[in-house]
């Protein structure tokens, strides 16, 4: 893997997740809308200033913990069923989830998918599928 030099943060950026809230219960699809603060939104692979893409990670640690945490905030996310990549600036998604728990983190990538420094996310949280 080749290190990538990550993009430095606006003060005051945030990112959130548009009306699902920490403990929701939800209906399968599950639409889910993004909301970005003191930035922009591009598609990866766009180099501007104070601009990054979506990705959501699904089922797993907070940003940065985990057996894989440290090589994912200077390398890149990874593109797998974990770590959902919107790089199209897309801002908002429909997902198919089976019932039961899952975790939700909204994670802003710079043009080649590494967090920005310091990296722009929610809080995990939890939402039920009925």
């Amino acid at each position: 893997m080749v290190l990538a030099e990550r993009t430095a943060a606006p003060e005051g950026a945030e990112v959130y997740f548009i009306d699902l809230d920490d403990g929701a219960t939800v209906s399968s699809p599950v639409k889910i809308k993004f909301g970005l603060s003191g930035m922009g939104v591009a598609p990866a692979g766009t180099e501007k200033e104070n601009t990054g893409h979506h990705h959501i990670l699904l089922n797993r640690p907070p940003l940065g913990e985990g057996p894989d945490g440290a090589e994912e905030l200077e390398y890149g996310l990874p593109a797998d069923e974990n770590h959902i990549h919107f790089g199209g600036g897309q801002t908002e998604v429909s997902l198919d989830l089976p019932a039961g728990t899952h975790t939700l983190q909204l994670v802003l990538g710079d043009l080649n998918h590494v967090p920005h420094d310091p990296p722009i996310t929610t809080d995990v949280i939890s939402i039920t599928v009925e």
